[in-house]
């Protein structure tokens, strides 16, 4: 990950699986504590698993959700989770996949074959889950609250990148989106009227997913809308720049750039509340 004097440093970041129902309703100590077999009763409705980053002070933080690339959740994911944990935020990254058996891979082709079996509607649904999740991990202790409601950020990059934009369209109180790359919804004229926060997109040169020429478009539906698409482009950047752990794709400077921009505009979002 890029270089950056963050709040936190990597020791002080504690990360636990999660798992919770995907209807965004779930049970709590109290539920517990008068049904003796809540925790071991099968549910009925489909479970999202994930990993969960937090900074270990008492404080309560906003919260980002991160979106994996079409690989799935990898360790180049979650390293990327814990990096922006560091800026003081905690981040819930679920596997998108989930619903698929929850499948990692290095290869293109299975990789295109998980992406193209994605129900986009039901991932939607799942990360709202995420955001009710998030609602809800405040616990009655007092010793164990660490976020703040409804103060949601969304990144997304790739294929969740397009998942981020088209979710700022459909949950009201998110706050910030932000999209490396993510291709650009056909309907981007009508979603941009259903915008409910500001997108940071970051375009690289043209591929099959990333095209400027569509984010430009998406940037000035918006503002006709009067709602706030920025975009920042990196010349001569492939897709997956960020990606320390991908010597043939990542590309230092452009890294370091985006991760600035990105923090930035996240701070001034989330921060400001």
């Amino acid at each position: 990950m890029p270089e950056r004097t963050a709040p936190y440093t990597p020791d002080q970041i504690g990360f636990s699986p999660v798992r919770f129902s995907s209807t965004g309703k779930f049970a709590t100590h109290k539920d517990h504590m008068v049904d003796p077999y809540a925790e071991t009763r099968i549910p009925k409705e489909a479970q999202i698993e994930g990993t969960q980053y937090i900074p270990q002070v008492k404080e309560l933080f906003p919260s980002l959700i991160l979106l994996h690339d079409r690989w799935g959740l990898t360790a180049s994911i979650q390293a990327f989770a814990k990096q922006l944990a560091c800026e003081g935020y905690v981040v819930l990254a679920p596997n998108l996949y989930g619903r698929q058996g929850g499948m990692i891979t290095a290869n293109d082709d299975v990789a295109d074959a998980l992406m193209s079996r994605l129900d986009e509607q039901l991932t939607l649904k799942d990360i709202n889950a995420c955001c009710e999740f998030l609602n809800t991990n405040i616990p009655e202790d007092k010793n164990l609250d660490v976020t703040k409601r409804n103060l949601h950020g969304i990144i997304g990059i790739g294929m969740g990148g397009g998942l981020a934009i088209q979710f700022a369209a459909r949950r009201r109180r998110l706050r910030a989106a932000v999209s490396f790359y993510g291709p650009i919804p056909t309907n981007s004229h009508e979603l941009v009227t259903d915008l409910y926060c500001p997108i940071l997109y970051h375009a690289v040169d043209h591929t099959a997913t990333s095209d400027l020429e569509s984010a430009n478009l998406l940037q000035q539906q918006a503002k006709d809308a009067g709602k706030t698409v920025e975009i920042q482009t990196y010349p001569d950047t492939p897709a997956g720049f960020w990606n320390q752990a991908n010597p043939t794709t990542y590309r230092p400077e452009a890294s370091q750039l985006a991760w600035s921009r990105t923090i930035q505009f996240l701070n001034e979002i989330l921060r400001s509340s």
